[in-house]
């Protein structure tokens, strides 16, 4: 039986020239990554993977749900962030209605993924929730503990 094995790449052209160093500079990495058509039409979560200076590694697109929720998984965030070396990462989500206020679960995952990152030394900055008009930072807001 053939075992295959496990390659892993890393290829950065962007290494310490874009930072998302507060809630203002990720909003706007965020919103120039996002299909501005389907903002106020599915939810849709990503995540911003940072080095250790806040330097932008990449985005990735978790996922795509539908009008009112989007599937997020913290073993494939960290899976994420680990294959990427990233040090910091933040969530993007939108709330299609563009309602900014955060929900009992968006609060109680962005808690929930804060200790998990934590025991694998990836440091959750920050979770915004985005509209066309704005967004809501939690870490901004202390909602993030």
């Amino acid at each position: 039986m053939k075992i295959s094995e496990i390659n892993v790449s890393y290829v950065n052209e962007h290494s310490g020239k874009i930072k998302a160093s507060n809630s203002k500079e990720a909003y706007s990495l965020a919103i120039g990554n996002w299909n501005m058509n389907s903002i106020e039409l599915q939810e849709e979560v990503k995540v911003i993977l940072l080095n250790r200076a806040n330097g932008l590694v990449g985005i990735y697109s978790l996922s795509k749900g539908g009008i009112s929720a989007s599937v997020v998984d913290i073993k494939l965030i960290l899976s994420v962030a680990l294959k990427a070396v990233a040090s910091n990462i933040i969530i993007v989500h939108n709330h299609p209605s563009g309602n900014l206020k955060p929900s009992e679960a968006d609060i109680s995952l962005t808690n929930k993924l804060k200790v998990a990152a934590k025991t694998v030394e990836i440091n959750l900055l920050d979770h915004l929730i985005i509209s066309k008009e704005g967004y809501y930072s939690l870490a901004d807001e202390g909602d993030l503990q």
